[in-house]
């Protein structure tokens, strides 16, 4: 199994700059793409931005210009860290923001795919 590890929320003036980190372990061989998503009170969760493991990027509209997603897959392939540089941070931003790991993997002759969620990071951007 996949263990996810947030951390780098916190608490940021607008337009201050955050920069959050998720680490992967376990049986990281089965991630296919890992993400961040975020939810705010009373809304549903949302894709702030997501990344292959051949570096293809997709980012919210929202957040396009402002965030950047990045992995670092470590020297010996026992961790995966994927982080989300956020600048720009406007009030909007604040959520709760989680991390997510999509995996596949081959048992005999079927295929299981599955999400792997980290525990959540609290962002909070004051006015």
């Amino acid at each position: 199994q996949v263990q996810l590890v947030e951390s780098g929320g916190g608490l940021v003036q607008a337009g201050g700059s955050l920069r959050l980190s998720c680490v992967a372990s376990g049986s990281i061989f089965s991630i296919k793409a890992m993400g961040w998503y975020r939810q705010a009170p009373g809304k549903q969760r949302e894709l702030v931005a997501e990344i292959t493991n051949s570096g293809t990027t997709n980012y919210a509209d929202s957040v396009k210009g402002r965030f950047t997603i990045s992995r670092d897959n470590g020297r010996d392939n026992a961790k995966n860290t994927m982080y989300l540089r956020m600048n720009s941070l406007k009030p909007e931003d604040t959520a709760v923001y989680y991390c997510n790991a999509f995996n596949r993997v081959r048992v005999g002759d079927q295929l299981h795919e599955y999400d792997v969620w980290g525990q959540g990071t609290q962002v909070t951007v004051s006015s």
